[in-house]
């Protein structure tokens, strides 16, 4: 590269950089005052971009910037003080959840307001041509983004440090607990710092605007760009942001330069896995304790023998279902069973390991795309390719996994989303072999399995199988060795039990066992694409679990039949479903934390 291109390339990095942090600089406020990932703070960003160019064409740009910045404010404030305020001491995964269904209703009602198209804003005025920089033209615009980063950190250091609010943010980041003792007004002060964050998330993505379309699916990619940036620099630390934000802008900015282009997709997540592995904590945060419930709160019944003869009834009342169903209710149950054992998968570590994977889709996609691979691209016969498949799932898992379990909290989930989101960017990308965006199309099953319902027994003799014996594993010593090192990892390592290599265990006999589903869904749709490694994917799953009860062991495989049922039904029927899915979602966490059908039996 020349030596203009360099330049050129390095202010790229910078104006990358400060957009990044007007993102991530949000996040970070609110993670480090309520300890709270908040996944719907990419949705307030994306309002920010609409409400900016809705106002553009009435009040002019300037205008409409703070005006979008302060709107995305007011409904910051509202999303904490309705939904958010009821979470704060429950477990990371409802948290989780619950910002999530917030993700699913912001990007409907925007759907409803605006319309599906993308939204093009204007130039910025006095800001629209370029300046000559050794020779080349650059973005006027550019140069202003990369003034504005460091001035609205000096502008938040300056808050936080000598004023006192800033002092009260500060003694509650330190120790909540004492900081309510002390009379300190919680409730308002974490409502005051949720609009600050969303402040800033409304004004990135107004700013936004004159370099991109306001569009349905920014709200996604942003979050997943702000949780890269905190986690690097650090939970909860400003500084940490800003400093995370101009590595991450220059390293995709010189990928991009230097013709790397096809990994800057991934290239974020690699340094984010990275610095997980290396300092969990972040370049310059520090450990933080979070004292939660666990995601278990009782000890998880054992399936006695009445359970198992339920079971198998419920097998065989299965098995004599197809002659007097319909065509679309038999690939409707098939799908059903598929999910089921990616939910009991997912349980099998959630609920006895008690770790919280937030990626868990990605052994899932593995396992379809090992399956396909094999079929497609290396002519095996498709029994084999079924069978063979979930090794490259198993083997994702084995390596993931080796890392993941040095974690715990809220920690392990941000590094099992680095790992799932590595996996789907390799997935879109890699055109030569997963056929990128457009996926791998015509898995079809043997001749033999070729009718809807040999394929259907086929998969709930698998699935049900697997499902058994995930539970009868439960039940046997290595089950217990789990859950003891879940309730007191030293008590356990105190009698023996090796920790890490128990839950590395359970970690990988998980991914393996979702590779096992992902191959059967393979073959039933007869295709794949890089949707199933995708974030949505893995919320799926979890909300499966919490639909069932993470508290038993039945439960994961009825909320993944109830969940794919009102998914279906929801989605044919209704335009908004996604906005319905998520009001679902935040009524099982508001009202049933323990899942509905636990809550329904007790």
């Amino acid at each position: 590269m020349s030596a203009s291109a360099i330049v050129l390339q390095f202010l790229n990095g910078l104006a990358s950089a400060s957009s990044l942090f007007l993102l991530a600089a949000g996040l970070s406020l609110i993670f480090g005052v309520s300890r709270i990932v908040n996944f719907a703070h990419g949705s307030l960003y994306m309002l920010g971009m609409y409400l900016a160019v809705w106002l553009s064409s009435r009040i002019g740009f300037w205008g409409g910037v703070p005006v979008a910045a302060l709107l995305v404010a007011v409904g910051g404030a509202g999303i904490e003080m309705l939904v958010l305020r009821r979470l704060y001491k429950a477990p990371e995964l409802l948290q989780l959840l619950a910002t999530f269904a917030m993700v699913l209703v912001i990007s409907d009602l925007t759907l409803w307001t605006w319309g599906p198209e993308d939204t093009l804003g204007p130039r910025a005025p006095g800001f629209a041509d370029a300046v000559s920089i050794m020779g080349s033209r650059f973005p006027r615009y550019e140069l202003l983004l990369i003034a504005l980063g460091p001035l609205v950190f000096g502008l938040l250091h300056l808050a936080l440090t000598r004023t006192r609010w800033g002092t009260l943010v500060r003694a509650a980041t330190e120790d909540r607990e004492m900081a309510g003792a002390l009379g300190v007004n919680q409730r308002w002060l974490f409502t005051g710092v949720f609009a600050l964050g969303s402040l800033l998330a409304g004004l990135g993505g107004a700013l936004a605007v004159p370099r991109e379309p306001a569009s349905l699916g920014v709200d996604l990619a942003a979050i997943s760009d702000a949780f890269v940036v905190v986690v690097v620099g650090g939970l909860g630390s400003i500084p940490g942001a800003f400093l995370a934000a101009l590595l991450i802008g220059e390293v995709k900015a010189f990928c991009i330069g230097l013709g790397y282009s096809k990994i800057t997709l991934g290239v974020e997540f690699i340094v984010m896995a990275l610095v997980l592995v290396v300092r969990p904590w972040g370049l310059l945060g520090r450990p933080i304790a979070i004292q939660r419930g666990s995601a278990v709160e009782s000890p998880i019944p054992a399936l006695t023998i009445r359970g198992w003869l339920v079971f198998g009834a419920v097998i065989a009342f299965l098995a004599v279902t197809p002659p007097f169903a319909d065509s679309y209710s038999v690939i409707l149950l098939t799908d059903v069973f598929a999910f089921a054992l990616l939910a009991v998968s997912l349980h099998f570590i959630l609920g006895p390991g008690g770790l919280v994977s937030f990626g868990h889709a990605a052994y899932f996609g593995l396992g379809a795309y090992g399956a396909a691979l094999l079929l497609l691209r290396w002519h095996a016969p498709m029994e084999a390719a079924l069978a063979l498949g979930p090794l490259l799932a198993l083997g994702g898992a084995v390596v993931c996994g080796w890392f993941c379990v040095r974690l715990s909290g809220v920690y392990l989930a941000m590094l099992t989303l680095a790992f799932a989101q590595i996996a789907w960017s390799i997935a879109l990308q890699w055109d030569a072999v997963t056929g990128g965006s457009n996926g791998l199309i015509g898995a079809w099953p043997a001749p033999w399995l070729a009718s809807k319902t040999a394929y259907y027994y086929l998969a709930l003799l698998v699935c049900g199988t697997a499902i058994a014996l995930l539970w009868r594993v439960l039940q046997a010593p290595f089950g217990y060795a789990l859950r003891g090192s879940r309730d007191s990892p030293l008590r356990a390592d105190a009698i023996g039990i090796d920790v890490r290599r128990t839950q590395w265990i359970a970690f990988s006999a998980s991914g393996a066992f979702a590779g096992i589903a992902g191959a059967l869904y393979a073959f039933s749709k007869g295709s794949i694409s890089p949707e199933v490694l995708s974030v949505p994917r893995s919320v799926d799953a979890l909300v499966m679990v919490l639909l069932g009860g993470v508290q038993t062991l039945a439960g994961p495989a009825l909320g993944a039949a109830a969940f794919t049922w009102l998914e279906d039904s929801l989605s044919r029927d209704f335009s908004y479903w996604r906005a319905a899915i998520g009001g679902v979602v935040l009524l099982i966490v508001l009202a049933f934390p323990r899942g509905v059908l636990r809550a329904l039996k007790r």
